[in-house]
């Protein structure tokens, strides 16, 4: 009996295997991401009892609940489930191009754009432009950082290592930009920066919910279907370009969709750490190397991630609500801490 089900088009332009195993782990993890999502929509102030929120859901309830969980808790618990699967599959993607398992959207500079795009918005132009237009300052700030990681990089073509090193030390310029913005700009710039450079999905709303979404709509499945030039590619580029794989064609696509995954979350959410680092490595303990298998559990384990960290922040400490990176840190640092341990005692 076969171990791999085969998926493939009558032109076999899209075709991959995914193991048996990885689809009965992808089962079990949908089920775990609604249990917890029904969790996440029943703590608050008030709990509310899981069969009530799924009555309410489905329409059976009787209407008590109504704006609480359609108003305040279903867009935060969503958008939760949206940036933890888009920072999962962007660090996912960037360790597979750049085969390096400390990559991630966060260390190599990606979110330090975001970030430095969005605080220069909320010191210069926020209260002359609308706030609608933050995501946009965000995803430009990350746009523009990673071009000029990739140029930079650029020496008859890109290599994985050269890559995290100008990344790493570009986040750090990005870092110090902000930091000085921080320092010069006025207490209420810089208390609204601040809780956005911490991470937060305070205030989310289905109309970001709706903004966010299509991203990972299109985003996911482009990922999907390349998926086998990435596990061509983990074979090292020269075996790759004799395989007929177009080695910086598809690094720079692979990097503009971790980009624009990575910055459409941060947009929303701000700096939310540790996702795109850990989630990838969670699921390569459950489901191998398989990118094709990797990239549904990947999300669903970021999308679990974020939900959880946030149900924290909004009910540990009441009436206080901390923000959501805080905890996704506190989650991701002893994972991390855990697999350095693991990996030097193999």
């Amino acid at each position: 009996m076969p171990n791999y089900v085969s998926v493939r088009t009558k032109t076999n332009r899209i075709s991959f295997q995914i193991a048996k195993r990885t689809a009965w782990i992808l089962l079990l993890l949908s089920l775990l991401l609604v249990l917890i999502t029904v969790l996440g929509l029943s703590a608050g102030s008030e709990f509310i009892h899981p069969v009530t929120v799924v009555k309410e859901l489905l329409g059976y309830g009787n209407g008590d609940y109504d704006f609480v969980l359609h108003t305040l808790r279903l867009p935060r618990v969503l958008m939760a489930l949206l940036v933890g699967a888009a920072l999962g599959v962007a660090g996912l993607i960037l360790q597979g191009i750049i085969r390096n398992p400390l990559a991630a959207p966060d260390i190599i500079g990606i979110t330090s754009g975001a970030s430095m795009g969005a605080i220069i918005f909320i010191v210069y132009f926020m209260g002359s432009v609308s706030i609608q237009f933050l995501p946009l300052a965000a995803i430009l700030g990350a746009g523009i950082v990673s071009f000029v990681i990739y140029l930079l990089s650029w020496r008859k073509g890109v290599t994985p290592i050269r890559m995290v090193l100008i990344g790493i030390g570009i986040s750090a310029l990005a870092k110090a930009v902000v930091t000085m913005l921080l320092v010069i700009s006025n207490v209420a710039a810089t208390t609204k920066a601040y809780l956005w450079l911490t991470g937060s999905l305070y205030g989310a709303n289905m109309q970001d919910v709706y903004l966010l979404l299509p991203w990972l709509v299109i985003l996911v499945p482009l990922t999907f279907i390349l998926a086998r030039t990435v596990n061509v590619k983990e074979l090292g580029d020269e075996i790759a370009i004799g395989l007929g794989v177009k080695v910086q064609v598809y690094r720079l696509l692979f990097l503009l969709i971790s980009v624009m995954l990575a910055g459409s979350a941060v947009a929303f959410a701000g700096g939310i750490a540790f996702v795109g680092l850990v989630a990838p490595h969670m699921s390569r303990m459950l489901v191998g190397r398989s990118f094709a298998g990797l990239i549904p559990v990947t999300a669903i384990i970021g999308g679990i991630i974020v939900i959880v960290a946030d149900m924290v922040a909004r009910t540990a400490f009441l009436p206080k609500d901390l923000p959501t990176g805080v905890f996704t840190a506190a989650i991701g640092a002893p994972f991390f801490i855990y697999l350095l341990f693991r990996t030097r005692n193999q």
